[in-house]
This record gives C-alpha cells, sequence and structure tokens, in this order.
C-alpha cells in the first residue's frame, strides 16, 4: 500500500500512535520524489507509554493524532505530530553502551513535535558513541490540556523517573540520564532543569519517588523565556495561551531560574537564527555564570535554525554531536 501526500494526511490514527504503513520507503510515502531507503517511522520498536491510560486534565473531546511528513527544500521529510493523547518514549540502544543516556526533547514551537529531525536521528547519532538515547513524544499545551503550561513538563518529569526507575532493564546508570532539548524542546529541556521537582502531576506510581533531575541538560537554539517580544512568540503563545499569569511567566523564564547547584549546561546556537534569536543562548550563558553553574557555549556563525543532525560536514557546527559527547566526559562524574 502506498500513500501519497493527501492520503498520508488523512490517515485515521489511534492512542497517538501512527500506523506500521509510515515504514514505506521515502519514494512510496511521496510518489517517487524521495530517494531515501531507510525513511524512520514513529513509533520506533521499543517504547513504553508514560501514563495509564489517559493522563490527568485530558480535554473532551481528546485532540487528534495527526502525523505530517514534510517535505524540507533539500528533500528531506521530517516525521512530525501533532494531538498526542498518549504520550510515550521511544527507546534507542547503543550498539556498545556505556552507561550514559540521554532524553532527548524535539522541538517544534509547542505546536508539533519534529520527531524525525530532533528526536530519532539525534538518537542514532548519539548511539554510536555508547549513549542509550530515549526520544520523547510529549503532548502539546495548546491542544485542550488543563493547566496548559506545565503539560509538557509533566510529561518530561515523568518520563526521566520511569527511565530512572528502569535503569537495569535499559543498561545504563541513573546517575548518568540527562537530557538534550532542541529549540522549544529545549525550553522544556530547560524547564525540567530548573523544575525538576515542581509539583505538575499527582504521583502516579512508585516510579514518581525517583528524581527527575538531568545529570547534565544540553540545549541546543532553545528557547530561553517567556518575555513578550524577547522569547519565540509561536512558542510563548503556544505554552501560556493569550493571558497567562504573570507567576506562569515567570516560572517558565529559564534564564531566570537557574540557580546555583542546577546540572551542567551545554549551549549550541546558530548567529543567523532567525526563528529563535541567539540572545536567547546568550542570557542563559550569562544566567549560568552568575550562578556558578558549569556550561559550555558554542555559537556559530552559520546554521540557521532547526537543524538538528543536518548541516553539512564542511560546518564546524556539523561536529556538535562529538563536542557534546566529549564535554558529557567532563560534566558528568565518572
Amino acid at each position: 500500500m502506498t500513500f501519497d501526500r493527501r492520503s498520508l494526511l488523512t490517515i485515521p490514527l489511534v492512542a497517538g500512535v501512527a500506523p506500521a504503513a509510515f515504514a514505506r520507503t521515502g519514494a512510496q510515502l511521496g510518489g517517487g520524489q524521495s530517494r531515501e531507503t531507510d525513511l524512520p517511522i514513529w513509533p520506533p520498536a521499543e517504547r513504553f507509554a508514560l501514563w495509564p491510560g489517559i493522563p490527568q486534565g485530558a480535554p473532551n473531546p481528546l485532540p487528534t493524532p495527526h502525523p505530517t511528513m514534510p517535505r524540507y527544500p533539500d528533500g528531506y521529510r521530517d516525521f512530525q505530530m501533532r494531538g498526542v493523547v498518549r504520550p510515550e518514549v521511544g527507546v534507542f540502544r547503543a550498539p556498545r553502551p556505556d552507561g550514559r543516556a540521554v532524553l532527548i526533547v524535539p522541538g517544534g514551537g509547542y505546536a508539533i513535535t519534529s520527531l524525525r529531525n530532533e528526536g530519532i536521528d539525534v538518537a542514532r547519532a548519539l548511539n554510536a558513541f555508547g549513549i542509550t538515547a530515549f526520544v520523547l513524544s510529549y503532548r502539546l499545551p495548546g491542544e485542550g490540556w488543563a493547566d496548559r503550561a506545565d503539560v509538557p513538563l509533566a510529561d518530561a518529569q515523568r518520563a526521566m523517573r520511569l527511565i530512572r526507575a528502569n535503569a537495569r532493564t535499559y543498561g545504563i546508570r541513573a546517575d548518568k540520564l540527562g537530557v538534550l532539548g532542541f529549540s522549544a524542546g529545549g525550553h522544556l529541556a530547560g524547564s525540567l532543569t530548573v523544575l525538576p521537582d515542581f509539583n505538575v502531576y499527582r504521583p502516579v506510581d512508585a516510579a514518581d519517588r525517583h528524581s527527575a533531575r538531568p545529570a547534565w541538560a544540553g540545549l541546543m537554539y532553545a528557547v530561553s523565556n517567556m518575555d513578550p517580544g524577547r522569547s519565540h512568540g509561536g512558542s510563548r503563545a503556544n505554552l501560556l495561551g493569550p493571558d497567562p499569569l504573570p507567576t506562569v511567566q515567570a516560572r517558565y523564564a529559564i534564564d531566570r531560574q537557574l540557580r546555583p547547584g542546577a546540572p551542567p549546561l551545554f549551549l549550541v546556537h546558530a548567529e543567523d537564527d532567525t526563528t529563535v534569536p541567539v540572545a536567547n543562548s546568550v542570557d542563559t550563558l550569562a544566567a549560568a555564570r552568575r550562578a556558578g553553574i558549569p556550561a559550555e557555549a558554542h555559537f556559530l556563525q552559520r546554521g540557521g535554525h532547526g537543524f538538528g543532525t543536518r548541516l553539512s560536514p564542511r560546518s564546524p557546527g556539523s561536529l556538535w554531536p562529538q563536542l557534546f559527547d566529549r564535554w558529557m566526559g567532563e560534566a558528568v562524574s565518572p
């Protein structure tokens, strides 16, 4: 069975899960336009749900799961998701695991999640260094959930706790579990970093006794705050809504919430990013220095936004996975 663009957007889904038909090659999905033969799918073969049943605060009616596979100008096909009802985590095991692990948080302005470009592809790149990767498919705040601004953080906290509770199963060390987020996903990773113990959901089971604090945090071209005119407008609007309470806006100002003792930070941002201005990472770095938090920052002259692992091999920024791997060796105690 093959799918063109129109049929791809109208496939019925249940429980936030894309059908196995998405395993078709790029040629089958795109009418022969793509030459990709290993197009990834969601969900992956190994995964786990975050919540037993529908999460707390669900709207009525529930959001409708809606996957798309947009084609970028260079022909690359992403896999993006909206309408997640049952958030889950995809597990990507390293061929030769070394005990390190990372929860990857894709971006998308809190309007979609870029599960391939800023999830699956990143997981595979990090697997090559012995890092076990977990990709988070989280609920989106603007889809009717109660306490909208806290919904993504609830999913991220719960994911960290479940991973730690099952560390032995995954062959990882609980004290070497960090987070890596991109764009709005970088804001969520930052929120997890500064608010790991903030009460955003009622405990479900024994896993919730575990800490949600990441051992370290990688923030890739990340949104750092929720100030009007200073934040990424789309991320702010989608997370907070049209008339946010000042206390909620302040809660998610990552650069202002950094305190001494927070996990070490790894920052990457391109100066020509026209979506999330580089000032967001500059502000985060300055806040980390004021708080005495170890931080390493890489500011690229060129790279734009949303590059994931797809920068040209000629670009210095294409080496960020290698830099990240080596930085972890220093940031995480043996």
